[in-house]
């Protein structure tokens, strides 16, 4: 009740700053000169750079995703600075235009609150998370007013259990924090929308279509992070990226004036079929009553509004990438439907449901969260009418998706890393695991020029292991040495003084480069090499050895601590 309370308090907090900074803007600076509002953002993004290197003293975060590494490796622990960075970089991006949106950093503030306080009250690592879930679920119910939808996205982006022992706390969570969103902002709502165009089965088939044409959509959303991504990486330095991002954000709000902020309005005017106030003044004014120009620049929005998210990022922007992707969505639900009214067939569907389905639609492909999807658009229209075609579309978008990126925004850095926490309980173990803990360092390490009477008084003596590592002055290990090789002729003292451990020893059948190897891949290479012993190299130096026994005890006992 106390993480819902808190992570609506945040969630008001980031809107009300963020407002407050575009209502400034708005009353104060922009409106008196009317052709400047395009070179805002590249402002907002200056600040949050200025900020984040004299005042924070360390580069911005992507919301979601280091939560997730928390989680994985960091038991769940969040530095105190994360509750309050957000809260200033986010409103600061947002409310000076930036093309991305507060759901993520609001994600972020409450979650780094939970976390504290877990500490605070020395709450153990499971509970802990199960914390960072409700705060999570919290912030969300609390902007979208969407508890349901709230909770299953915990479940399903944080790879939460389903189980009564987190479903309650999380339901308490997100009650506690839609409250708090009443109390403060009142009954109203994001979208303000009632359904009034009801499912009709011959629809089925465009419903489909849509959800072909979102999972596509939610393929290249994904594709053109990245890519953007690997360009501006390209610059040495944040100030480069900062003039070429500023540029081109610049250029495309410019032409495309609703990719200006987060872009709830956008979304709202196309629900009330207002297309027109939606895509607000452009160069092509004029050629606006043609509905085809229409769709064409709905369509760029489409494609646009991904780049200018990332690029919002890439520049050194902060916010999360839900709103943006709802606003692709609605965007794209609505030229489908425009493109099916308007093609000369006699077909008509409903422009406003498929507006709404198609946000849900991105949703579900970009974050690979189809369940989410369709509670949070049900919750939103007040009602379960559209549930069938949403199921249609989520499910179509979430298959083709599923297949071509395996990975989302969120989870392909830290799938990389073998840092991702999963529904796979054997995956998750694995992941929360750390080589520390199961890395033996008590062997009796032996050079290759000590002679076999040494090795034995020194060695052999002084140990009970029946592995050595051989090591080099420098510390690099150039062979071991098992006792079985040695047992025919330790006792030939004529071989004492004649002999030395190069003679015996032998390279090992694999090795763990501690820098490297996830838990993941230690487990598969004892299963590939079928040995009980693995040397452990960090940067060519010697560590110590993992044994399968050793691994496995400690396995068995991150899984009973996982799931009791």
């Amino acid at each position: 009740m106390l993480i819902g309370l808190l992570a609506g308090l945040v969630s008001v907090t980031i809107k009300n700053i963020t407002f407050g900074i575009e209502w400034l803007l708005e009353k104060v600076i922009v409106w008196s000169q009317n052709s400047i509002y395009f070179i805002l953002p590249v402002i907002g993004i200056w600040l949050v750079y200025l900020f984040m290197k004299y005042v924070a003293k360390k580069p911005v975060e992507h919301a979601i995703p280091s939560i997730l590494f928390s989680l994985s490796k960091k038991n769940g622990l969040i530095k105190p600075s994360k509750i309050y960075l957000p809260l200033i970089t986010a409103p600061l991006t947002v409310g000076f235009g930036g093309s991305v949106g507060l759901l993520g950093p609001a994600i972020a503030s409450a979650s780094a609150i939970s976390s504290n306080i877990g500490q605070l009250f020395h709450i153990d690592r499971k509970t802990r998370t199960l914390l960072i879930g409700c705060a999570a679920a919290g912030a969300i119910a609390s902007i979208f007013k969407s508890p349901i939808a709230a909770i299953i996205f915990a479940i399903e982006v944080f790879s939460l259990d389903l189980t009564f022992a987190s479903l309650l706390p999380l339901l308490i969570a997100s009650v506690s924090s839609v409250l708090t969103s009443y109390f403060f902002l009142g009954d109203g709502v994001l979208f303000n929308f009632n359904v009034s165009d009801k499912f009709l089965l011959k629809d089925t088939l465009f419903y489909i279509v849509l959800g072909i044409g979102t999972g596509i959509a939610s393929i290249y959303f994904s594709k053109i992070y990245f890519s953007t991504y690997a360009f501006f990486n390209r610059f040495k330095t944040n100030g480069q990226k900062l003039i070429v991002g500023g540029l081109a954000i610049g250029v495309m709000l410019y032409f495309i004036p609703p990719l200006y902020g987060e872009g709830f309005g956008f979304i709202n005017d196309l629900l009330d079929g207002n297309h027109l106030h939606a895509l607000g003044h452009t160069p092509f004014d004029k050629y606006l009553g043609n509905i085809w120009v229409i769709i064409a620049l709905l369509i760029g929005i489409t494609i646009f509004k991904a780049v200018a998210m990332t690029t919002t990022f890439a520049a050194g922007g902060s916010g999360g990438i839900i709103i943006p992707t709802m606003v692709m969505g609605s965007a794209l639900g609505n030229v489908v439907a425009k493109i099916i009214n308007n093609v000369g067939l006699n077909f008509h569907v409903s422009e406003a449901n498929f507006t709404l389905i198609g946000m849900a639609g991105l949703i579900s492909g970009v974050l690979h969260a189809p369940l989410t999807a369709i509670f949070l658009i049900a919750e939103i229209t007040g009602g379960y009418e559209l549930f069938v075609p949403l199921m249609i579309t989520v499910s179509m978008s979430f298959i083709i998706t599923r297949n071509a990126v395996e990975h989302t925004i969120y989870t392909k850095e830290l799938a990389e890393k073998g840092a991702l926490l999963t529904h796979d309980k054997d995956h998750s173990v694995l992941t929360l695991m750390t080589l520390d803990s199961v890395i033996e360092k008590d062997f009796i390490a032996l050079h290759p020029d000590m002679s076999l009477g040494d090795m034995l008084h020194k060695g052999v003596a002084k140990s009970n292991r029946n592995l050595f590592p051989v090591i080099d002055e420098n510390k690099h290990l150039v062979g071991i040495l098992l006792l079985d090789d040695i047992r025919n002729i330790m006792f030939d003292q004529s071989l004492y003084h004649s002999t030395s451990v190069e003679t015996f020893m032998q390279m090992p059948p694999g090795f763990i480069d501690y820098n490297h190897d996830s838990m993941k891949q230690v487990m598969q290479k004892f299963q590939d090499l079928g040995v009980w012993n693995l040397p452990v190299i960090k940067n060519g130096i010697y560590m110590g050895f993992v044994s399968k026994s050793k691994l496995l005890t400690a396995y068995r006992r991150e899984l009973i601590n996982f799931t009791t």
